[in-house]
Parts: structure tokens; C-alpha cells; sequence
């Protein structure tokens, strides 16, 4: 077990390494990067703001000229000065080599829009993303699991059969479609005004008593949990109702019915312990589905100032520290959660042997 763990944790480097290697490609091939769109914005006159919280001098001096600077272009000093605020004055190898000796050091460099350090924003935004996560995955297992159980006492039933619909429709339909329609349905005016349409908080939330604040809080969250809900609890359904019909069919079953037990201890007294383990094993990889795919959409959906909009905004405005700082943690925390699971699924079951079988 030891030396899977180390093996693994050692495989997390080289492929941390290729994914930020592909990306820096990838996205430094991309037109529109922050050079470009600073010296657009010198060219026309509109260079201010936002640019020259991220550019400094160089926008600066972009936008200090008369307007007709711009119509004549900019000069080559103008263009170097700018390039030079955003590091694009050296090579692509250098630039990417500083920027992985910086991660050594989880230092994620500075925003170039943002003012503030990638570090800063990742772990002011951080909150948003995790309470979102955890809530919505304690409210997918609590109702996915009941449910999946009373799929399996009942299989081929009445309830088996009208939930099947219901859980079929859940797990074709994407999240963000079901986070639009209650959109429209609950907070876009068109129906019903409910719930709010974005945020988190409500203005003078900081003035409101505890209880009034907690009461604010979920109020904003309903329909964002009630999205990722809906989308993520089919699976785990399923998931649960094979492992518990695969459970009563074994023979340990058979003897406890045999010896008189009623059903219910049969059930929660011995097939339950036994079932879970694999749905417990696989909650990590779970989590990873949660986290990185299902919130990165409802945040962007329903505007909560997260991880996910954080991203999302970046890549909108080609801010390269920010998009890195964000994948390399959301890379970072979905390899360790597999193996979280991984290790999992061999302390369960201990037939189990990556090690042995040479797997990684």
C-alpha cells in the first residue's frame, strides 16, 4: 500500500506537468491574448481602468498622449513597454519555465486585470466553490440513497418503475439546462419571482442579524443546489440500488432470513454495512464530478463569485496567471481525490492489490 501511494504521488508531478505544458500551448497559440487587447485599447483611445491596473506604465503611457496618437498607432517603444508589463518580452520556453518555478513555491504570479495576486483570489473565492460543493453533494446522498434502497427492496415494482422515469430524465438532461429552467420558471420574471436571479448575498447582508443571514444565504443557494441536485443524483441512485440487490443475493442473506431475522434488521443490520462500501470508496471520485464539472457551470450560470466564475472570467480576458492558478489546482485536488479513492477501494476490500498487479 505504502509504495502505491508513493507511486502515485510521484505520477501526480510529470502529469501536473504535461497538463500545464499542453495548456501554455494551447493557449498561448490563441489570438486575443492581453498584449493584443492593451494595444487595441491604446490604438483606440480607450486604454484606462481595468488595462492599466494590469499594464501599469504601459497602458499608461498608451493613454496619456493626445487622442490622436492612436489613429496614428503606436509607436515600437509603446508595444515593447506593454509586452514588457505583461512578461511577453521573453521567450515562450523562459516564460514557461518562471512560471513552473513559481508553482514550486505556490507562487501563481499576479493577476494582470485584477490587481491582486492569483494566490489572493484563489483563496477569496475558494469558500464560494467548497460551501456550494459540500451542500450540494450532502443533499445528493441523502436523497440518492434512500432512494436507490427503496429501488432495490422494490425492483421491478410499481415505485421502481415510476422512478426510473424520473431518474432517467436526471441523468440525461445537463445541469445547466435544469439551472436555466428554474431560472425561468423561479426568478426570471416570466413565471414566478421567487428566488433571487445571481449572488450569493443580498445588499446589507453584513447588517443582518444571524439568523436573518443564514435564512439570506440558502435563499440565494435554492436554486443552484436544486440544479446540481437534480443533475447528480441519478447516478449515484443507480449505483446504489445495484450494489444492494447484488448484496441480498448472496448467501449470508439467505442464512440471516433462515435464522428468523426480520427484514429490516437483515436489511440495516447486515446487507447496509456491506453495500455502502463501494459507494463510500467511491465518494471522492464523486466529489471530483461535484467540484470541477457540475458547480464551474452553476457558478457561472447564477454568477456566484467562486472558483468556477473566477475561471471562467480569466479565460474571457486571456488572464493567463489566473487561468494556470485555477488549473493547477483544480488538476492538483482532482488527482489526489482519486487516489483518495483508490486507497479507499483497497482498505474496503483488501482482495484489491494495485501494487501487485502493477497498476498505477
Amino acid at each position: 500500500m505504502g509504495a502505491y501511494i508513493v507511486r502515485r504521488l510521484l505520477l501526480i508531478i510529470p502529469t501536473l506537468f504535461l497538463i500545464l505544458l499542453t495548456n501554455f500551448i494551447i493557449v498561448q497559440a490563441a489570438p486575443g491574448g492581453p498584449v493584443e487587447q492593451a494595444i487595441h485599447q491604446a490604438e483606440s483611445g480607450t486604454a484606462q481602468g481595468g488595462i492599466g491596473a494590469g499594464t501599469g506604465d504601459g497602458a499608461a503611457a498608451a493613454s496619456r498622449g493626445d487622442r490622436y496618437q492612436g489613429s496614428r498607432g503606436l509607436s515600437p517603444e509603446m508595444v515593447e513597454q506593454i509586452k514588457h508589463q505583461y512578461g511577453f518580452d521573453k521567450p515562450a520556453h523562459e516564460r514557461f519555465w518562471t512560471m513552473l518555478k513559481g508553482y514550486l513555491t505556490l507562487d501563481f504570479g499576479d493577476s494582470f486585470f485584477k490587481g491582486k495576486s492569483v494566490t489572493e483570489l484563489l483563496v477569496e473565492k475558494m469558500p464560494v466553490t467548497v460551501s456550494l460543493g459540500l451542500w450540494s453533494t450532502l443533499l445528493i446522498y441523502l436523497i440518492a440513497i434512500p432512494l436507490g434502497i427503496q429501488k432495490a427492496i422494490k425492483h421491478n415494482g410499481f415505485f421502481d418503475r415510476a422512478t426510473a422515469v424520473l431518474l432517467v430524465i436526471g441523468y440525461a438532461i445537463p445541469t445547466f439546462i435544469f439551472a436555466v429552467l428554474l431560472i425561468v420558471l423561479f426568478a426570471g420574471g416570466s413565471y414566478w419571482q421567487i428566488f433571487p436571479l445571481q449572488g450569493l448575498t443580498s445588499e446589507g447582508f453584513e447588517e443582518l442579524s444571524f439568523f436573518n443571514q443564514v435564512k439570506d444565504y440558502f435563499w440565494h443557494l435554492a436554486l443552484p443546489l436544486t440544479a446540481v441536485t437534480i443533475g447528480g443524483f441519478a447516478g449515484l441512485s443507480y449505483l446504489t440500488k445495484f450494489s444492494f440487490m447484488e448484496e441480498l443475493g448472496k448467501q449470508y442473506v439467505l442464512t440471516a432470513r433462515a435464522k428468523g431475522l426480520v427484514e429490516r434488521r437483515v436489511l440495516y443490520g447486515h446487507v447496509f454495512r456491506n453495500a455502502m462500501l463501494v459507494i463510500i470508496a467511491g465518494m471522492p471520485a464523486a466529489l471530483v464530478g461535484i467540484f470541477l464539472a457540475s458547480n464551474f457551470l452553476i457558478e457561472i450560470i447564477f454568477n456566484l463569485d467562486g472558483l468556477g466564475l473566477l475561471g471562467f472570467e480569466a479565460v474571457q480576458q486571456r488572464d493567463y496567471p489566473v487561468i494556470f492558478g485555477t488549473l493547477f489546482l483544480f488538476t492538483l485536488v482532482g488527482l489526489l481525490l482519486q487516489l483518495v479513492s483508490d486507497v479507499l477501494y483497497q482498505v474496503i476490500d483488501p482482495r484489491i492489490d494495485f501494487g501487485q498487479r502493477g497498476q498505477l
